[in-house]
């Protein structure tokens, strides 16, 4: 699974790997140095510089490094990492390799920021969206945005509702403002309220002689939404691979970073529109 990458996750990550004060822990650096090869990042490994750093050093340089130059790669790195500390006992208390209650209770916390929730024996999934509401769900929406936005591809599906990131933002935004909306709408008809309810213009309206560039704005997201749905639903391959092989990866990254920037969008006017 593709975990979240940020400023606080390296962080909270980097203290999970920490260098024992007492007796040696694991993960060892040669468990580290294997997790970075997998991901890719050899090349941005400080101990591989000619540096002699600790292992909370050593991760937390090589995912800052990853979050400027190659953020899917850090993804990958953190998911490695987590799964081996989980693998050596590191969130069992009872294990001569657990990484402590405030290390751990830091980490939940982190990822629970970023939309994913990670359980106190190191289980790594998304938020169960379907589970959250009102300003929750929101912030859990804003953290999608936020991975879209860096063109991550996994973000262009929410994996906790099996909906399109577009699609999601627009069902929440018309259960705050009206208290429900109807899940059998096609796309454009639900993105449609949406921009609708927050007061911007779409395509679906003819264009008046005074439209401001504003409104040319709206309209033209609102049509660069729907055309990515329609790219996924009409060259999709199901959810959790919207991209088969006849989407270039360029064209992946920039329809994922475009949704992100819609959502993106809603979400800003939603919150300061009453």
């Amino acid at each position: 699974m593709q975990a979240p990458l940020s400023d606080i996750v390296i962080i909270a990550v980097s203290r999970l790997v920490d260098d024992a004060q007492g007796e040696r822990r694991d993960p060892s650096h040669a468990d580290i140095e294997y997790q970075i090869d997998l991901a890719g990042l050899a090349g941005s490994d400080p101990n591989r510089q000619g540096q002699t750093v600790g292992k909370a050093k050593r991760v937390r340089a090589t995912l800052y490094w990853a979050l400027e130059n190659a953020p899917e790669s850090g993804g990958r790195l953190v998911a490695g990492l987590l799964s081996h500390i989980r693998g050596c006992g590191g969130f069992r208390d009872s294990s001569a390799n657990y990484v402590g209650a405030e290390a751990v209770q830091n980490a939940v916390s982190a990822f629970g920021k970023e939309g994913f929730e990670l359980s106190t024996d190191g289980e790594l999934q998304p938020l169960a969206l379907q589970n959250l509401s009102g300003a929750q769900l929101t912030a859990a929406l804003e953290a999608y945005v936020r991975r879209a936005r860096q063109g991550i591809t996994d973000a262009s599906l929410v994996t906790g509702t099996g909906k399109d990131l577009l699609e999601a933002t627009a069902a929440h935004i018309l259960m705050q403002r009206y208290g429900s909306y109807s899940p059998n709408s096609n796309f454009p008809t639900l993105l449609g309220q949406a921009f609708i309810a927050l007061g911007l213009a779409t395509s679906q309206v003819p264009v008046p002689s005074n439209s401001t560039p504003e409104k040319r704005l709206q309209r033209a997201l609102f049509d660069a939404g729907c055309a990515v749905n329609s790219l996924r639903n009409k060259q999709g391959t199901g959810h959790g691979r919207p991209w088969p092989s006849t989407v270039t990866p360029e064209e992946a990254r920039i329809a994922v970073e475009m949704m992100g920037t819609v959502a993106e969008y809603l979400l800003l006017v939603h919150k300061r529109t009453p």
